[in-house]
């Protein structure tokens, strides 16, 4: 069966079961993009467009989520339900409100795409695994170009120190993927990293066809063109689908501190070792973390990303809070000015 070639197992199947009602069909989201919305059903795919319910309830389908919809004829679906997520790959929304967006959903690994050029970027790395362990999937650091490489062997021993057991894969996009297609297989993959990285180019060999288009980078910068406009899942050949996703400008945390301490895995055994458990590692006495720095057991500029995606995640949840104060306190002030209207309180 198509669905589950591209990842619908039993636990899908009994998900849906339990939601739908008569005239609803199983499906999932293979594009989204300001509303518009395509679907993977059995017999193929479709537009789709969302209930109601779903945009005031600001629950919005991504793609990867499973959906009960219903066919409105052969062309359209109407999107019903969103099934519950297993995993989803999420950001902080762009713009000055401290909102979620999801990605990818219903992934289980993330390939985190970074070129050995000009776009060789550590500490974006470190960024990426943050929320790719906050997704619930594994990461996988992929490494490409390495055909125009200075030092592999260097890059790659850089990447090791950060990778906190993540599997590291040297490739050049323009030969074999033979070992992303054998991790690929039978599995859904959201394909991250910036523009120009390489990721169009990599799915086309994952598909084993031209089917995203690709592009040059700018030599002085190494920065790509966005050739990938949208976020959309590719089923895989040999079985599983790929979420190729646009390079992203902005990639601000949405995630919880125990994802930061996945990540930076070294520094949190560090932290366990100080003699204060509210340590906050900068001058109080028995600090294992300050010792770690002092003989070189802690990479600084490591120790300094830290610091920095620390105090990001701190800033994120602070906002949330006064966001979720914000508004329940006007949702009190809608019902109270509801119940002074209604007849049984106007003369009390």
């Amino acid at each position: 069966m198509f669905l589950e070639q591209i990842g619908a197992d039993p636990s899908v199947w009994r998900a849906f079961e339990a939601s739908a009602i008569a005239g609803q069909e199983l499906g999932r989201v293979s594009f989204a993009s300001h509303e518009q919305y395509r679907i993977f059903f059995e017999a193929g795919e479709c537009d789709a467009v969302p209930a109601g319910r779903l945009r005031l309830e600001s629950e919005l389908p991504a793609v990867g989520d499973w959906v009960t919809a219903r066919p409105v004829d052969s062309a359209l679906a109407l999107i019903e339900t969103v099934l519950p997520r297993r995993t989803q790959f999420s950001r902080r929304a762009p713009g000055k409100a401290a909102a979620e967006q999801v990605i990818a959903s219903n992934i289980n690994l993330a390939f985190i795409v970074c070129g050995l050029d000009g776009d060789f970027n550590p500490r974006r790395i470190e960024r990426y695994l943050v929320l790719a362990h906050e997704s619930g999937a594994e990461p996988v650091i992929v490494l490409n170009k390495a055909d125009i490489a200075r030092s592999v062997a260097e890059a790659v021993e850089t990447v090791e120190q950060i990778a906190s057991g993540a599997r590291v894969i040297v490739m050049s996009a323009l030969q074999s993927v033979e070992a992303l297609a054998g991790l690929a297989r039978d599995q859904t993959v959201a394909l991250l990293g910036s523009s120009g990285a390489g990721k169009s180019t990599i799915v086309n060999g994952l598909l084993g066809e031209q089917k995203q288009a690709t592009g040059g980078v700018r030599l002085d910068d190494s920065r790509g063109r966005h050739t990938t406009t949208s976020r959309m899942l590719l089923p895989l050949p040999e079985g599983g689908a790929i979420i190729d996703n646009p390079g992203l400008r902005e990639l601000q945390l949405w995630a919880e501190p125990a994802a930061l301490d996945e990540a930076f895995e070294e520094i949190r055994g560090f932290a366990e070792r100080c003699r204060f458990r509210d340590c906050g590692h900068r001058d109080e006495p028995g600090c294992a973390v300050r010792e770690a720095l002092e003989i070189g057991h802690v990479n600084i500029e490591r120790w300094q990303s830290y610091r920095k995606l620390e105090a990001e995640l701190r800033h994120n949840l602070l906002e949330q809070d006064a966001r979720a104060r914000a508004e329940q306190k006007k949702r009190w002030k809608s019902i109270h000015k509801a119940l002074r209207k209604h007849p049984k309180y106007r003369n009390e």
